[in-house]
């Protein structure tokens, strides 16, 4: 399985860099929307391994987001000017890979920080604490003067491009789906169904919560970073309590554990609201509507396709 899956990340990967190729002659409306899917699929597919698969409700991923695009963005800005004269131009990718990748960390050590403390808690309280986490973030960058405080981040240089989003997303995918496939990643699946179970089988909850945390915190920090240098422009208005909701609403419509149906609902959510631009006052209700219609309809998720995932080696 694990070879088949790194002959399509491979596949996706060479299709994102020949596509991203021929992207200047693309129009700008539609390049900008293939960039916000493809970085809602990092988002949605990370979160999933945390509230799908491990059966934990996090409020919190839009925090993760902006910690990493915070922490991307800040080293751009300052260390461009000197890689720009330093490197010669065919290195200069491997420093924006290098500032995404320290974006995914920081925010993986940001989710190790608070995951150890709150994933003992369980359901409401979980959701609770996570939240409050995600504004104590958005608060904290808000009166940060270093990275433009409640003004935001200006100026961010415009690295992020197809081949990055879409190389990442497939990263994202085939991590997350390896990782939860694996023998070691039954022990999600196991918390998922009953706590008490898994411990009395010898798993510790807690670390494999925390685990997912991490990894998922990791993907939204980079997601976080190619957002910034997609828009060039960050602000803490852009990662509140509603950025996470998005997020969520992605997970929930797609169907809990179920990475296609995630990545279905994430596209389905990140075209919506360009179709709905004239009535984007009642975005939120058109959001909380489809809710509402999916519990009552198909608890399960509106996409979901034969079994949530199979064990390696079956």
């Amino acid at each position: 399985m694990f070879n088949g899956a790194k002959r399509w990340l491979l596949l996706a990967v060479a299709a994102a860099l020949v596509v991203s190729h021929f992207s200047s002659q693309f129009n700008r409306y539609y390049l900008g929307i293939a960039l916000d899917v493809g970085i809602n699929i990092i988002l949605a597919v990370s979160l999933n391994l945390i509230n799908g698969h491990t059966g934990q409700f996090s409020l919190g991923h839009a925090g993760f987001m902006a910690v990493g695009a915070y922490a991307a963005a800040k080293f751009t800005l300052v260390f461009s000017p000197q890689v720009e004269q330093s490197l010669p131009p065919a290195l200069q990718p491997f420093f924006f890979l290098f500032a995404l990748i320290l974006g995914g960390l920081v925010a993986a050590v940001v989710g190790l920080a608070v995951g150890v403390p709150s994933l003992r808690l369980r359901g409401d309280y979980l959701a609770i604490v996570t939240l409050g986490f995600g504004e104590i973030i958005r608060v904290v960058f808000q009166n940060m003067e270093s990275v433009g405080a409640a003004s935001g981040l200006k100026n961010i240089p415009a690295f992020t491009n197809l081949f990055w989003v879409w190389s990442w997303a497939a990263v994202t995918v085939f991590v997350v789906g390896c990782l939860v496939h694996s023998t070691y990643g039954r022990g999600f699946i196991a918390v998922h169904d009953d706590e008490v179970a898994a411990s009395a089988m010898g798993i510790n909850p807690t670390r494999y919560k925390v685990t997912a945390f991490v990894v998922g915190a990791f993907f939204a920090g980079i997601a976080g970073g190619l957002y910034a240098h997609h828009k060039q422009f960050i602000s803490p208005t852009g990662f509140d309590f509603m950025k996470s909701i998005d997020i969520v609403v992605m997970v929930i419509l797609g169907g809990m554990g179920r990475t296609a149906g995630v990545i279905c609902a994430a596209i389905l959510l990140t075209l919506l609201p360009e179709f709905l631009r004239g009535f984007a006052d009642y975005r939120m209700i058109v959001y909380s509507l489809l809710i509402i219609g999916l519990m009552m309809a198909r608890p399960q998720g509106l996409f979901t396709f034969g079994r949530a995932g199979k064990p390696v080696g079956q």
